[in-house]
Order: structure tokens, then C-alpha cells, then sequence
């Protein structure tokens, strides 16, 4: 019996086969086994309570963080779109879906004059936003979280307070198979002219250090650990990881395809003909470079999925 056979009725879309190259900003990987996008929060979970529990299951966004290996992923890659995208405001506090753009939470927040402005240059979804602890300019999801709504993996609803979420540096402790829906947010007030400004000051900043019209995920490494890896208060943020990686020579280095920014060497890049292999392939060597210069190991903040060609 094949996979697709196994799986429970839905309203959404099942897509065998999926090229997942499609979805990723790098553009590259294989195929997912299949491709599920539920019609809404209640397909998602008659899904989860009818799915079989050997059938592996994979979340994802809008594909901004990770690195589709060429093998490509097994099992069921859940996407979540409309249905999940849902921006509501009321009582100075933002419910995002888990599909909402950050980007798109931070306009709407600031036209309602709530402060959300760090998210408008974070590429990616509330879902994944809330589940890596995403920041920027100093300000963490982990900051402006209330609670979340997730589905468990038996299907079940769950809301789960900030508190009790365990965020850290670039992670959260959420559930074994929990998939976020939504996040209840809050900010500080603000003028809603003074923080659109604000934003596209902070674009501005961004396009001026950061190769924002390639192919790429944003920081491919997390900074060395204690250095701005806690997000606590009395954190030291002096050692970031594009300085290591450019004192070890490897601003500018290719594999394939790929390259290390020689405009920010700690943006892996997609010159056009790269492969997953090629993008893992000098990440890994980047590791080695820098290890064997500085003795700090770099720990990839991009996620990295699915199977190598061969496998």
C-alpha cells in the first residue's frame, strides 16, 4: 500500500512527489513523499488524530530557514497557507496565524500602533518565528509572546504560555510533535507613523550589509556560544559568527553553486547552480576552517532536512 493510501480523508490537498526546490528560498531539494495543506485548523488536526504514528510527519512554513537536502524528505511535509495567515487585532495585542509573514504582522502591528517593528526584517512565518525564538536589533519573539496555540500530535488543542515555552537563544522548548497554529502577541505602544519609519530605517540598515537580493537563508550560523547565544540581559554580544568566519578566510569561498557572501560571510549563498549538497557541502567546511583557526565550533542556525542523494 503506498503512503498516500495510508493517510485519513481531508478537505485540504495531498501532493505526492512535491518538488520541494519550488518552496525553498535557497531553491534546491528533492521531492517530499507528500506534500499535505490542510484547509484550516480543524482539517490540521482530524488529520493528526487519524494520521497512522509511523507515518513521519514534517511542519513547515514558507521554507526560509532550512536546507532541503537533494534526496529529498519522507513521509508528510504539512504546509501550512490560508487558513493559517489570519492577522487579528484587539485590546493592544496581535493573534497571528502560523502562516502569517512576519513581515506582515509587523505593518499591521504598527498601523495599530503596537511596536512589532523587529519582525519586519525577519524573513519567514509567525510559526517558525515562534518555534526558533527569532530576533533581530536586540528584540526576540521569546519578547512578545503571550501564549501559543498548538496541535498535539494526537490532534489535540493545546495553549501554552510564554513561561512555559523555555525560549532560548535561537530555540523553544515546545511539545515532541507539537505544531504551532497561532500566537497571541504584545508589544509597545506607539505612533504608527514613528514605527513605520522605523522599519524602513531598519530595511535600509539591512540592504546595506546584507546580500538581500540573493538566494539565501539569512544567518547560516548561530553566533559562538555565550557570545549574544541566550538572549538574557547581561549576555556579551561582542564575537559574532560572520567575524570568525571572515578571520578564517572564508568570506567569499565557493563549493559548486554555493558561496559565502563576500558582501556578509556568514549568508550562505545560491549563485543560481547550487545543489543542497553543494550549500551543506561548504557550510560543513566553513565549520572545519573555523574550528581549526579559532577553536570555536559553529553551530548551523539553518535547519537541514530530508536525505542526501543515495541514502
Amino acid at each position: 500500500m503506498s503512503l498516500i493510501d495510508r493517510l485519513p480523508p481531508i478537505r485540504g490537498r495531498y501532493m505526492p512527489d512535491r518538488d520541494m526546490s519550488a518552496m525553498s528560498w535557497l531553491r534546491t531539494g528533492g521531492p517530499a513523499d507528500v506534500l499535505f495543506m490542510p484547509a484550516d485548523v480543524d482539517d490540521l488536526a482530524g488529520f493528526l488524530r487519524d494520521c497512522p504514528d509511523d507515518v513521519p510527519l514534517l511542519p513547515v512554513g514558507v521554507c526560509s530557514n532550512m536546507i532541503v537536502r537533494d534526496g529529498g524528505v519522507r513521509g508528510v511535509v504539512i504546509r501550512m497557507g490560508r487558513g493559517f495567515n489570519e492577522v487579528d487585532i484587539a485590546d493592544g495585542q496581535v493573534r497571528a496565524g502560523c502562516a502569517a509573514l512576519d513581515a506582515q504582522v509587523a505593518k499591521r502591528a504598527a498601523e495599530a500602533g503596537i511596536d512589532l517593528t523587529f519582525l519586519r526584517t525577519i524573513p519567514g512565518a509567525i510559526g517558525g518565528a515562534v518555534r526558533m525564538n527569532a530576533g533581530c536589533y536586540g528584540t526576540y519573539t521569546a519578547d512578545a509572546v503571550v501564549e501559543v496555540d498548538v496541535l498535539l500530535r494526537d490532534g489535540s488543542r493545546q495553549t501554552i504560555a510564554a513561561g512555559d515555552l523555555g525560549f532560548g537563544y535561537r530555540s523553544s522548548a515546545l511539545p515532541d510533535g507539537a505544531i504551532v497554529v497561532s500566537a497571541l502577541l504584545r508589544g509597545p505602544a506607539g505612533d504608527p507613523d514613528a514605527l513605520t519609519a522605523k522599519m524602513a530605517e531598519q530595511l535600509a540598515k539591512r540592504a546595506d550589509s546584507q546580500p538581500v537580493d540573493d538566494l539565501s537563508c539569512g544567518s547560516t550560523f548561530r553566533n559562538p556560544v555565550g557570545y549574544s547565544s541566550t538572549g538574557r540581559d547581561d549576555d556579551v554580544h561582542d564575537l559574532k559568527a560572520w567575524k570568525v568566519i571572515d578571520d578564517a578566510g572564508c568570506r567569499g569561498l565557493t563549493r559548486g553553486g554555493a558561496i559565502m557572501s563576500p558582501k556578509h560571510p556568514n549568508f550562505l549563498v545560491n549563485t543560481g547552480t547550487a545543489t543542497s549538497t553543494d550549500l551543506e557541502g561548504l557550510g560543513e567546511e566553513v565549520r572545519k576552517r573555523v574550528l581549526d583557526h579559532s577553536g570555536i565550533e559553529l553551530e548551523w542556525e539553518i535547519m537541514r532536512i530530508g536525505e542526501h542523494v543515495g541514502a
